[in-house]
C-alpha cells in the first residue's frame, strides 16, 4: 500500500498534538516495510519553517512577559505570584527546544523508511497550474503536484492522501482526480490509519 502524507504529519508528530499515536502507528508500519509512506519534499522544509515562527514568536513574549513580571516582582502584594510565575517564561524557552529536538528525531525517522517526492522541473509546472486553477497556496500547490505526479506513474496498489488541510484539499476537484488516480483522500490521521489497517 503507497501513503502519501504531508507536512501537517510531520508536525503532529514533533509538537505530540492529537493524532500524533496514530502518526507513530503509520510510521511503524513503513518501518516494517508493510506500507510506502511517501512524502513531497516540500513537506519535509516546511515544518522547519512553522518551528522557526513558533521559537520567534515564544522568545518574543518571553521578553515581554519577563519584563512585565520584573516590574511586578517591585510590588510586594505581587512578589509571591510573580516568582511562580517564571515558570511560564522559562516554560516558553524550554518547550521550543524540546519541540525543535522531537522535529528533527521525527524527521530522521521518517527520512529513514520514506520515499521523498522531489521538486523538479514537472512538478512545478503542475504546482503552477494547480495554484491556479484550484485555488490552492504555492506550498499546497506543490504538494498536490508531487502526489499527483508520483501517482501517475504509480504501481496499481492501494493509495490514500493523509493529511490535515481539510479547508485547502477536501475539495470535489481535487477528491475526483485522486479517485480517478485511484487515490483515496482522507483528512484525518487517525481515520488514515483505520483505513491502512484495514486495507493491508
Amino acid at each position: 500500500m503507497i501513503v502519501y502524507v504531508e507536512s501537517n504529519f510531520i508536525l503532529k508528530m514533533a509538537f505530540a498534538q492529537e493524532e500524533s499515536q496514530a502518526c507513530e502507528s503509520i510510521i511503524a508500519l513503513a518501518e516494517t516495510s508493510s506500507i510506502q509512506l511517501n512524502i513531497p519534499a516540500i513537506s519535509v522544509t516546511e515544518p522547519y519553517e512553522v518551528i522557526t515562527r513558533r521559537t520567534k514568536s515564544r522568545l518574543e513574549l518571553s521578553r515581554q512577559l519577563g519584563a512585565e513580571l520584573r516590574q511586578l516582582s517591585r510590588s510586594q502584594p505581587y512578589s509571591q505570584i510573580v516568582e511562580r510565575s517564571r515558570d511560564i517564561v522559562s516554560l516558553l524557552t524550554t518547550s521550543t527546544e524540546e519541540e525543535k529536538q522531537r522535529l528533527d528525531d521525527t524527521l530522521t525517522r521518517i527520512l529513514e523508511c520514506s520515499v521523498v517526492l522531489p521538486i523538479d522541473g514537472t512538478t512545478l509546472k503542475s504546482a503552477l497550474e494547480f495554484h491556479g486553477t484550484l485555488n490552492l497556496s504555492p506550498q499546497d500547490s506543490l504538494v498536490y503536484a508531487a502526489v499527483v505526479n508520483h501517482l501517475n506513474n504509480s504501481p496499481t496498489d492501494p493509495k490514500c492522501f493523509l493529511n490535515r488541510d481539510s479547508k485547502d484539499f477536501l475539495i470535489a476537484d481535487i477528491d475526483s482526480q485522486l479517485t480517478s488516480l485511484g487515490c483515496r483522500m482522507i483528512p484525518e490521521f487517525a481515520r488514515g490509519l483505520e483505513y491502512i489497517q484495514r486495507s493491508l
